[in-house]
């Protein structure tokens, strides 16, 4: 797939939000087959909840679903271009942003938006993410 990344122009320097961020500005594509990618929260292979009350693991296994579900569909976490992001608590961004650094080359970081919501279809659930990749081409 041919891509162009549009990075943001740097870190972010101050408050709750400082430091390097995992998406870009803005990623534009060229062929492929899109996969859209249902909002994904931090279940495990037998559907359990992983990680109550901590937003990293729950975070990390989050994107490690979105992981499996772009490799099933023959491509990789550099394929995706777009996440939607809902957290509980917005104030979590850093730690969630340390996760996604582990997931999101910074050569391939997704166009990203990140809300703040009210609860999830799982009471304890603290963030689902939704993905769209695109593959081949």
């Amino acid at each position: 797939m041919a891509k162009t990344i549009y990075p943001l122009p740097g870190a972010i320097h101050s408050g709750a939000f400082a430091g390097k961020m995992a998406f870009s500005s803005g990623v534009k594509t060229g062929g492929g087959e899109l996969l859209f990618i249902s909002g994904q929260l931090a279940r495990d292979e037998n559907h359990r909840l992983v990680g109550v009350g901590d937003i990293q693991a729950q975070t990390r296994q989050v994107l490690e679903n979105i992981r499996n579900l772009v490799t099933r569909a023959g491509g990789s976490m550099e394929d995706i271009v777009k996440v939607t992001v809902y957290v509980k608590d917005m104030t979590r961004f850093r730690e969630i942003h340390d996760v996604r650094l582990e997931f999101f080359h910074e050569d391939h970081l997704p166009a990203s938006t990140m809300v703040e919501i009210s609860r999830f279809t799982l009471e304890d659930a603290l963030i689902e993410i939704e993905a769209i990749a695109v593959l081949g081409g």
